[in-house]
């Protein structure tokens, strides 16, 4: 049965896990693609490039920028991330849901271009636990770690106030089981219920 595919976004504080949720969740789910974003930010520990982002310099995204490359950008913490306009289209017309591991401004700004996208934001257990996850890291120092958690107030309020839906993450496979109730929910609704009705009854 035809449906139209639909983008999915997970936004959530730096330190929630979101990352790690965005790939389980791809990795269970068939016709899901991750999309993976251009960035000015350094390379970090283990990540591989244009498997983990496509790093660039400044220089190249904002060219990108100029010529309408990416479906939406953002500058978090300093650095630039963007979304691929083409590649995401060319998904999407593949009848492949397209999941996105971004910011609150990247997710609304897809919400603007794409009102089917799904937006679905990762809470932490609480703030205690956000700040001990961050401090876990080893890589942030203490002034760095004090500006992600008041970003983190902010981008919890709008994840709050605008998201379509609000996740706690404070078990990981509860969060994932729920991750995938909404995705397959909004697989079922989004079915041709007019092709459907020709193909079965023929009217």
């Amino acid at each position: 049965m035809a449906r139209q595919a639909f983008p999915v976004v997970l936004s959530a504080p730096s330190g929630t896990g979101k990352t790690t949720l965005a790939h389980l969740l791809v990795d269970s789910m068939s016709n899901l693609q991750i999309s993976v974003s251009y960035t000015t930010r350094p390379m970090r520990g283990h990540e591989r490039n244009n498997e983990d982002y496509h790093f660039v310099d400044a220089a190249e995204f904002n060219a990108m920028i100029k010529r309408n490359a990416f479906l939406e950008w953002a500058v978090v913490h300093g650095h630039q991330y963007g979304s691929s306009e083409e590649w995401t289209q060319q998904k999407l017309d593949e009848h492949k849901d397209v999941l996105f591991d971004i910011d609150v401004q990247g997710g609304l700004q897809i919400k603007k271009r794409f009102p089917k996208a799904v937006l679905i934001f990762i809470l932490p257990p609480s703030m205690e636990e956000l700040e001990s996850r961050l401090r876990g890291r080893g890589t942030d120092p203490d002034d760095t770690i004090a500006e992600r958690l008041k970003d983190a107030r902010q981008e919890i309020r709008i994840g709050l106030d605008q998201y379509d839906y609000v996740i706690n993450n404070e078990k990981l496979d509860r969060a994932l089981f729920d991750l995938t109730a909404i995705v397959r929910t909004h697989r079922l609704l989004g079915f041709d219920r007019d092709k459907i009705r020709m193909k079965l009854l023929g009217e």
